[in-house]
Formats: C-alpha cells, structure tokens, sequence
C-alpha cells in the first residue's frame, strides 16, 4: 500500500508501556519496558463486579506499576457485552417528523423464508421514547423546515420524566448539514447536563438512515455505562500514581484518548479482539507472511479476522447479533466476525437430545467445572481436560489446579449418560461440534469476501486458540497453523503494536467517469487535515503521520458498494482508468464476476489517517539443532485423539525451553503459562527465528 508520512518529534518516555484486555473470562496484561526491552506478562481472572481490580491484579502478576508507565493502553467487552447482555441504559430518540419507525422497520431482512418462528431485529430503545421533530434538511444539505427548539425540550422534558439516562439524536441528511442535530444537542445538554448526548453525524458521516439511527441508539444505550467504567478507571489510575497517556482501543484497531471514548463508545465495541489482528498484522509482517486467518478463541467466544495481502481487511459496518436479528453499526471497523465457542462455553442436551456448545458461557464465575468455583455445567475446558489435553497441575503455569473429578463428573451426569455415551466419546463430541462452530467463523470472514480459507495460514491465539487450532485447520483444509508467542496475551501484546487513528467518510454520489479529481483532492484533504488536527492532541507520542484513502464504489443500477484501496498515485496521475480496474477486481473477488464495460460510480470516499507510534522490537530467539533439548521434555500424558479412537501416550514440553529450528512431530503437545498447543498425529512442527510454533498440518 501507498502512503504518504511526515515525520515529527518523539519525546523521551518512561520505562513502562502498560496494556490490559479484559475478557469475559481472563484479564491479560502486558508490560513492555521500553529502555530493556522486556516483556513481561500478566494473567488473572475477570473481576466482573470492578473490571478494575482484575486490572490492578493483572499488572501486579506482570511485575510493574501504573505509576512507572508512561503509556496505558487499554481493550475491553464492557460496550460488547452491555449490547449482547441487553443491560444498557434507558434511552430515548430524537428523529425527524415521519421517520419514528425507521428504527423498527429496518431493512425487512427475512434470510429464512419460510421460517415460522423468525423474529425481526430488537430495538434498544422503545417506541414510546421515540420523538418526531419536526425539522427537514434535504440531500443536499439545505434547510427545508428549521428546527422547533420548543418541540425539542417539550420531548426532552417527557424522556426525562420516563426516567432515560441517555438521548440519541438522528435526523434526515445530517451526514450533510449537522447543524440541526448540533443544535438539538446543545438544548438538551444546556438543560440536562446529566444526561449521555449522541448524534448522529458524531458517529457516521454516511447516509443510510436506518444504520446512523441504529449506530446512534447503541451508542446512546452503552454511553451510560462505559462512561462510568471509564471515569473508574481513570480514578483508579489517578490513584496509583500514573501520570502518563490513557489510550483505547477501537474497534478499527486504532487508538483514541480517553476524551473522545466517553462520547464515542460505541467505537470501542471489539477493542480486545481488534487488537489481536493488528498483533497478526506485525506477526505477518516479520515473518513475510502475506495471508492470514487471525483465529482468537479465549474463554467465551472465538473470533477472526483476515490479512489479506499484507492489510487487514475492514468494513464499514457490521451486524451486533448476527445477520438475521442483529443490530447493524455503521461505523468503521476491523471485519472481525465471532461466535459463542469458548473455552467456558457450557454443553448441554437440547429438548430431542441434541448436544449444543454455547453461546451460553460459565465466564469468570463460576467458571467451568474443573476451575472449582461452583460450576456445575460442563464446558469445553472441562472437555478438554478430561481428554488429556489440559494437565491438571499445570494450568497457567501450575497456579490454578485443575479438578479432574468434578469435570469427568460433569460431562458424565449431564451428556455422556442422557446421550448413552461413554464420558471420553461425551468430551470428544464437545470438541467436535466447538471446533464446527468455530470454523463457521472462519469461513464468515474469508467465503463472504470471495476467498478461500484453504489460501490462508492460520494464526492461532488466546488461551484457547492453540488447543483448537489444529481441529480447525483440519475441518477448512488449511495446511499452515501459527502460534505466536504468549499466545495467551496476545492480544494486551497486540495493542503495544498499535497506531493512533482517525477515519472519516464523505458521502458523495458522483459518476466516476464525471468525478473531478480537483474535488475528489478536495475532499480527501478536508478529512485528512481534520484527522491530522484530532491527532496534534497525542502528537508527543507519534513518529509520522500516515494516511489512506478509499472509495466505495458501485456498478450504476447497484444498490450496494464495494471499498476500493485508491493509492496516492492515482490522483497524481488523475488515473480515472486506473480506480475503475481496480474497482473491477475487487468485485470480481467478492462476487465471483466483473464488468469492464459497465460504468461504475462513487458512493462515498473513506480516509484514514495513522498517527504512527514507536513499536516494541520483535527479538529472535536463541538458535537450536533440529533436536530439542532434553531440558525442553517434560515428560509425557495419554491424550485422546479421535483420529486413533483411544488414548495415545503423547509427549509434553516445556515451550520456554524450545529454541529456533527444534523440529517434532506430533502427537505432542506443548505447554506455557496461559496455553497448550496440541500437536496431532502426523503433524509436524517446528519453531521459527521469533519463536513461533509453524505448524505443517498433515492430511491423510
């Protein structure tokens, strides 16, 4: 990709660099000590009462302090799980005279036709707190009918009356002409100052106004509540002495300053899982690795994301829920796709004996079974150990004893018996019916865009990810599985890895054979001069400033768009031929045809600008023989595969202790502090100049 970078001054920083992902099951922190080089590692359990404490306890066990870090980087389920969990705030609506049911009516998408039982997508914000103002700007931007401020405090002062804590605003063609929308916002908020204000052209830039109304409303409906936790968090900082920059993480893989977070939360929705694809970026790219299926499975859910010749692939949007009933964002993010397959995902029988993994999880507490904290469900970690797969007495590096009783137990009294089976075929069909679900996912990211999972290596993460990752592999004919280093903080590491950023988008309908390149300049300068001036806030922490640029573009007649890469040199050369061919094989590759001859035209233009960050040093790791090193072994443990039907005695290894070029083969497996990676029969192994675990997987 092209781009175009300014260099600018770097000051001198203090030793630490902190990051923390708070999961739904364990919290992860990364500690990187800038004048060593050090990397120090973090692990505990969620606190989901103060996400807080499992911070402080994260850092603790990573042997640093927040008053020694002059960086904190931060991801976190708090806005994710506030949607999925249905608890946010009670909210009202604001939306222009005629269009208070946009919300509800949506995109009438019915992708079961003759489903009897299909329900329509869920509002977050009732009808009765739905308000009409009137008010009208049209497509271009000009006023129709001023806004009735009176009407405005008339609907206010009844929301408030009802009890909502927060308002989202979204009137027509604001994308154009926000000045009714910021008006709005000034009322409400010079009346109620205590009330979470959102509009609409804070968020999206884009027409489209049943996905703007949605992206207000969610943002209205978390607002509350990651406000809260963030001015916590920022106490609890304050408090321990910290002094440096508090950075989030959003869902684009960018980071954004705690200022903006408190008003646009919803930009922070897949922060944790963001972060890990930007960690397989850079793994990517020290290692010359063009495709990648990014594959993160921790303790709720597996997700992934895709690098497709050397960038990460994003969108402009996605759907909270799932296609059928979700809740569509229109904001712009990394494509990361996720399904309820962790490794506290609860297996259970279904009404008609059916065995079902998830979505439901046992989280942090209680936990899975074999954890001791009361569960009673058996989940896939309890599978796994019953299997052989987990040692009992080396989970996170020995700190948390396994109960191999209680999970074998579980798994008996709850599947294997209402099934008929024997416990171990009970923990197999577990891992078997995970491992589907979670190939699913892989698929949504790569098949949707046209590609081929098969074409792609798979980078394999969190606590889970490695234990899995092989099966996975398996099931979407992938020959090549990667395991990071710390597989199970890779995605705290991740974010030290991570840029500023800011992204605009400009709706403009404009035929491409017309679009003026002046204008198009014009444009693209506007948007990135504002991101530059966003960024100048954290310009102490920056060594460059990067940007791109985008179209999303359309067959005319086409009622959906494709985004299309514009390098600088198109507009240098005013390459109209040029955007049009590679707008031509874009969608080629995600709808299998194109059409040379037929014009094409512009719906928006998309600008990203990168304040580029100083990045922790990739180190190689010692040089070894292809043979590893006695001190490496552990011993051994029968493992089950389902390849073999039984038991296999399978030798263990110490992963700190292996060195680059040690080869094995499987079965094996190989242990460290937060993961396993299970090595299958007639799999091969062996361990790259950073450390990485590159996997040959081998097909009969």
């Amino acid at each position: 990709m092209e781009r175009s970078t300014v260099a600018i001054s770097v000051l001198t920083t203090h030793p630490y660099r902190l990051s923390a992902d708070v999961g739904g099951t364990f919290t992860d922190v990364a500690a990187f000590d800038e004048t060593s080089g050090a990397l120090r590692l973090g692990k505990t359990l969620t606190t989901p009462e103060r996400l807080v404490d499992g911070i402080e306890a994260g850092v603790s066990k990573a042997a640093a302090a927040f008053e020694a870090a002059q960086l904190f980087l931060h991801g976190t389920t708090v806005a994710i799980n506030t949607i999925l969990e249905r608890n946010g705030a009670r909210c009202a609506l604001l939306t222009t005279q005629g269009f208070r049911d946009i919300y509800e009516i949506g995109r009438v998408n019915r992708p079961e036709s003759y489903n009897l039982f299909f329900r329509k997508h869920e509002p977050l914000i009732d009808r009765d707190l739905r308000y009409e103002i009137r008010e009208r700007m049209n497509a271009e931007g000009h006023v129709m009918i001023g806004l009735d401020e009176a009407q405005v405090r008339a609907a206010v002062a009844d929301a408030v009356e009802k009890g909502v804590q927060a308002i989202a605003i979204l009137f027509l063609h604001s994308y154009r002409n926000p000045a009714h929308e910021r008006r709005a916002k000034q009322i409400i908020t010079e009346i109620h100052p205590q009330l979470f204000v959102t509009a609409s052209h804070e968020l999206s830039q884009e027409y489209r106004e049943f996905e703007r109304t949605s992206t207000a409303a969610a943002n209205a409906y978390v607002g509350p509540r990651v406000r809260r936790y963030l001015a916590e968090m920022e106490q609890h900082l304050a408090d321990a002495g910290f002094g440096g920059n508090f950075l989030i993480v959003q869902s684009s893989g960018g980071l954004f300053d705690v200022m903006e977070a408190r008003g646009s939360c919803i930009r922070m929705l897949e922060s944790g899982p963001a972060a890990g694809v930007i960690g397989t970026k850079t793994l990517c790219d020290s290692i010359g690795l063009g495709n990648a299926i990014a594959f993160d499975m921790g303790g709720t859910t597996a997700k992934a994301g895709v690098i497709y010749q050397g960038q990460v692939l994003m969108t402009g949007g996605s759907l909270i829920g799932g296609y059928a009933t979700g809740l569509p964002l229109q904001i712009p993010m990394i494509d990361i796709q996720e399904v309820g397959a962790g490794g506290g995902s609860i297996a259970r029988i279904e009404v008609g004996g059916a065995l079902r993994v998830g979505p439901e999880s046992a989280g942090a507490q209680p936990g899975p079974v074999c954890y001791g904290h009361g569960g009673v469900e058996p989940t896939v970690t309890d599978a796994n150990l019953v299997l052989g797969r987990l040692g009992a007495d080396r989970f996170l590096g020995g700190e948390m004893p396994l109960d191999l009783a209680a999970a074998r137990q579980a798994i008996t009294a709850r599947v294997a018996e209402p099934l008929n089976l024997d416990p171990v075929e009970a923990a197999d069909g577990i891992l078997q019916i995970a491992v589907t679900k979670m190939a699913h996912v892989v698929r949504w990211v790569t098949t949707e865009r046209g590609l081929d999972a098969g074409d792609f290596v798979l980078v394999a993460y969190g606590g889970a990810g490695p234990l899995h990752a092989a099966m996975v592999a398996r099931e979407l004919c992938i020959g090549r599985v990667i395991i990071p280093q710390a597989p199970g903080h890779f995605s705290a590491r991740g974010m030290l890895f991570a840029d500023l950023r800011r992204d605009f988008v400009n709706t403009w309908f404009t035929p491409l054979a017309d679009a003026s390149f002046d204008d198009m300049e014009s444009k693209f300068a506007d948007m990135e001069r504002r991101g530059a001036d966003d960024l100048a806030r954290n310009s102490g922490l920056l060594a460059g400033l990067s940007v791109q640029r985008e179209a999303d573009m359309r067959y005319v007649g086409q009622e959906h768009a494709v985004t299309v890469e514009l390098p600088i040199a198109l507009f240098k050369d005013k390459d109209r031929a040029g955007i049009k061919q590679r707008f031509d094989a874009v969608h080629e590759t995600r709808y299998g045809y194109s059409a040379a001859r037929e014009n094409a035209e512009i719906v928006s233009l998309r600008s990203a600008t990168t304040g580029l960050m100083r990045k922790p040093g990739i180190e190689r790791v010692t040089v070894g023989t292809a043979t590893p090193d006695q001190a490496a072994s552990t011993g051994s443990r029968p493992v089950y595969f389902a390849a073999a039907g039984t038991f296999v005695e399978t030798p263990t290894f110490d992963r700190s202790r292996l060195k680059s070029g040690n080869r094995i083969d499987g079965p094996a497996l190989l242990e460290e502090h937060a993961s396993t990676t299970v090595l299958h029969p007639g799999d091969r192994l062996e361990i790259d100049a950073f450390g990485n675990l590159d996997i040959a997987i081998w097909r009969n």
